[in-house]
């Protein structure tokens, strides 16, 4: 189970990725953010996210048309 959730469902690049940026803030070091997303981009831009932020993708998925990123703070 993660730390905090984040439903960024209806929303488009790059609001999610800034609302997750936010959310991180609250999240502690070592634990979690899960992301909800329903824009088909937030796929690469939360590996681009990521990978520049120096946080961890940990997994992702898709069901019924919502992304899913489970993401662990690493700051």
């Amino acid at each position: 189970m993660a730390d905090a959730v984040l439903d960024a469902k209806g929303l488009n690049c790059p609001l999610p990725i800034l609302r997750a940026k936010k959310a991180l803030k609250d999240v502690p070091s070592g634990g979690t953010l899960e992301v909800l997303s329903t824009d088909p981009g937030s796929v690469a831009d939360f590996g681009a996210f990521c990978k520049t932020t120096g946080n961890t993708l940990v997994e992702t998925g898709e069901a019924g048309g919502v992304y899913r990123f489970l993401i662990r703070h690493t700051a």
